[in-house]
């Protein structure tokens, strides 16, 4: 037998099972921090969603804590579960990760039109990225906030940079 063919019929080592143990707390913590929009979207069998729902109901923090234990052994007992949930959490992560992309582009523009010496080039860009922006009106609200630092008129031209966004399905890339 080479050692190639022992280390794989090795059981994992107590160290490895103790990472595996902890990854699967962690995530029963998560379950019981998630808001509540998200958690119900979650892929879980009933009896798991009870289990949740009791650890997310606790207060005191040695009961929650004694409790996520609890939700972690039985996540334990299905691994197909466990995948399901983290298989969610990862697009839920990058669905946050691409509007919080997409905020900062919204903000970075608006900057740059409220900004005397890009305001020219970014109306250009912002056209260029969403053909459905009202130009007439983003131009009136940069200037506006431009020449007499009209906060309102900066939120107003954030809104409606955010709405072409959503009407022309998401950012386009710069050309």
């Amino acid at each position: 037998m080479t050692d190639l063919e022992e280390n794989q019929q090795r059981p994992p080592s107590r160290s490895a099972r103790k990472r595996a143990a902890q990854a699967v707390e962690e995530l029963a913590h998560k379950l019981s921090e998630l808001p509540p929009a998200t958690f119900s979207a979650l892929p879980l069998t009933p009896h798991l969603r009870k289990e949740a729902e009791a650890v997310r109901a606790i207060r005191s923090h040695g009961a929650r804590k004694r409790q996520v234990k609890h939700l972690a052994g039985l996540l334990r007992e299905e691994p197909e579960q466990q995948e399901e949930v983290l298989a969610f959490l990862g697009g839920v992560s990058e669905r946050q990760l691409q509007k919080q992309q997409e905020f900062h582009l919204l903000e970075t523009l608006r900057d740059r039109l409220c900004h005397e010496e890009d305001h020219t080039a970014a109306l250009e860009e912002c056209v260029r990225r969403f053909p459905s922006l009202d130009e007439r009106r983003t131009r009136q609200l940069a200037q506006s906030a431009r020449t007499h630092g009209d906060k309102q008129a900066a939120r107003a031209l954030f809104r409606l940079l955010r709405q072409a966004m959503e009407e022309d399905g998401g950012t386009q890339p710069e050309t």
